[in-house]
């Protein structure tokens, strides 16, 4: 049981989060604070939390866990401004997509208090940002992925673990950079290819005619490519690295379907269009309810 939640960022992964632990009764009193006051009164009236905090500061007093939901680039500043605060019975969690430079933060910010903090990441979101997109079940059968330091309390880890286990996830736990380095190939790249996709057909004089012919396999490749922006960019910032290296492996797989189109070979064509049928056909997506 969470007695007081302290929710930074009440948009879709945080709100979507408070919704999940009360209707599954395991918190008390949800304090928020959104950037935007206009975003907080809204979680409020929409029953995400109870009380509105006017500074990240203030909706950590008092809490015995606080969630950071928040973009990645805002880690650390807001790790400054509740540091004072944390203390080794509080959970601190963040539900960020990237993880090395996550942790790179909370060692600058929380200093020798970073025991408390868990670095998590929900597999989990949509393209639709903001609290009214907030809903309870959104982290139902998902996994989640927490990537503890050397020094993170174990205490703090079991209880991070329980809360996502409580709520239906499916928890595993793996190093910062492996995280950063599997969901540069699985979700980072996606996203970098879509919107390069997209970019380069809004780049064409035909661009509307082009994009009025577009039919469910435009609709389904290039979903994600309506993602949010802001959030988007701090992402490939903080994983340029690995995100790199797999632009570099994808350019050279694009390169050998090119190479056999401009020979017209057929045969290898058709076995490089096959190998990618079999990986892909044989790939399930791994949720709680697998196990």
């Amino acid at each position: 049981m969470v007695e007081q939640l302290g929710l930074i960022g009440c948009g879709l992964m945080g709100g979507s989060l408070a919704l999940a632990l009360k209707r599954a009764g395991l918190v008390k009193r949800v304090v928020g604070y959104s950037k935007s006051p206009t975003t907080t009164e809204h979680a409020r009236q929409l029953g995400i939390i109870d009380v509105e905090a006017p500074s990240a500061l203030l909706a950590a007093a008092g809490a015995d866990v606080v969630v950071l939901a928040v973009p990645v680039a805002a880690t650390e500043p807001t790790l400054k401004a509740i540091r004072h605060l944390v203390t080794p019975q509080m959970l601190v969690m963040d539900v960020g997509s990237t993880k090395a430079d996550v942790v790179e933060a909370a060692r600058h910010a929380l200093r020798d208090r970073i025991g408390s903090f868990v670095p998590t990441h929900p597999i989990a979101g949509a393209e639709a940002a903001g609290v009214a997109q907030a809903r309870a079940d959104l982290y139902r059968d998902r996994q989640v992925i927490l990537t503890p330091v050397e020094r993170t309390l174990t205490a703090q880890l079991q209880r991070a673990t329980a809360i996502w286990e409580g709520i239906g996830c499916r928890v595993r736990q793996m190093a910062p950079e492996t995280h950063d380095a599997a969901f540069a190939a699985v979700s980072h790249l996606p996203h970098l290819i879509a919107f390069a996709a997209v970019n380069a057909i809004a780049g064409q004089a035909q661009a509307g005619e082009f994009l009025s012919l577009g039919g469910p396999g435009f609709r389904d490749f290039s979903r994600i490519a309506a993602g949010n922006p802001v959030m988007w960019r701090d992402i490939l910032l903080a994983n340029r690295d690995e995100l790199r290296r797999q632009s570099q492996a994808f350019q050279s797989a694009l390169a050998a379907l090119e190479e056999a189109m401009e020979r017209g070979d057929g045969a290898a064509l058709e076995a490089l269009i096959a190998r990618a049928h079999a990986t892909r056909s044989a790939w399930r997506m791994p949720t709680a309810a697998s196990e």
